[in-house]
């Protein structure tokens, strides 16, 4: 599995350094935060239900969308940024799970 911190590094620097990450390259983090999501996913045993609309389908999306050269700036900025958020909150719950912690 892709380094989850490294990963989330390259998301936000290809969001925020508009024009100097080439479309390929962000269709390849989009691809690469995909299967990372999945990854953590199944660590945690924690998938979305079945009638919740999937955020990792949008990311997928996206990148098809790159892959056609058929997406505005502002979607691919958006869908990277969404992956390093999806990324991130996963790494908590594993991290520190989702159940409560009691002080003794």
């Amino acid at each position: 599995m892709t380094q989850p911190n490294g990963l989330m590094q390259e998301l936000v620097r290809a969001a925020t350094e508009t024009g100097i990450v080439g479309d390929q390259e962000k269709r390849r983090l989009l691809e690469r935060a995909v299967v990372t999501i999945r990854d953590l996913r199944d660590d945690i045993q924690r998938w979305p239900g079945p009638h919740v609309v999937d955020a990792v389908d949008g990311l997928e999306r996206t990148a098809a969308l790159l892959r056609e050269d058929d997406a505005t700036e502002e979607q691919v900025q958006a869908a990277l940024l969404d992956a390093a958020d999806m990324i991130r909150d996963l790494l908590v719950v594993r991290e520190v799970g989702t159940e409560p912690k009691i002080e003794e």
